[in-house]
């Protein structure tokens, strides 16, 4: 909605609110790793009463156009925003995506199944190796002790991993609604 129909008093109380949810937003962007000007932008985007080009971005927020797209990119990437096409504009609009739980979904999904993969792969490897130690007759009752403590923490950490897999599927699939429900409006 456009704020022509709002006096200029109510246009600057408006504008000062919106500047201090724009500045926690971006402030706190960098949960996602993402800049603060990136996360202003996002912000910018929020309040939009339409899709913004990246030239009308620019303007509100007096950044270069390589900073506007580099920062567009990044949304992008992090569904954090949408490309949407309007009839009659050559332009690339976006908008912001509004389901802040799918975006949270997104992001951290992608983050953590990564890490998940990565260390359950180097854990597995060293477990295996550990095993092939533990076999090995020659070693004394001290390297023994020490290779099967090692072992017990890194198998708990594959209990870690494994978890924190379903945890991912649980947020994928939408079942952790079910535990922590969306708060209604």
């Amino acid at each position: 909605m456009s704020l022509d129909h709002l006096d200029e008093k109510q246009q600057e109380s408006l504008q000062k609110i919106r500047k201090r949810v724009i500045e926690a937003i971006g402030k706190n962007m960098d949960l996602y790793g993402v800049t603060l000007s990136t996360g202003h932008l996002y912000g910018l985007l929020f309040f939009a009463d339409k899709p913004m080009t990246l030239d009308d971005m620019g303007r509100e927020m007096e950044m270069s156009k390589t900073s506007m797209s580099t920062s567009m990119r990044t949304l992008l990437d992090l569904k954090m925003v949408n490309k949407v096409w309007t009839k009659g504009s050559r332009k690339d609009l976006y908008e912001v995506e509004f389901d802040w739980h799918q975006t949270f979904t997104d992001y951290f999904a992608i983050k953590w199944r990564k890490a998940v993969e990565t260390n359950l792969q180097v854990l597995r490897k060293a477990i295996s190796e550990v095993d092939k130690l533990l076999m090995d007759e020659v070693a004394s009752e001290a390297v023994t002790e020490v290779l099967q403590r090692d072992r017990d923490k890194m198998k708990q950490a594959v209990s870690y991993y494994k978890w924190l897999d379903r945890l991912i599927d649980a947020m994928e699939d939408e079942k952790i609604y079910e535990l922590v429900p969306k708060e209604e409006e």
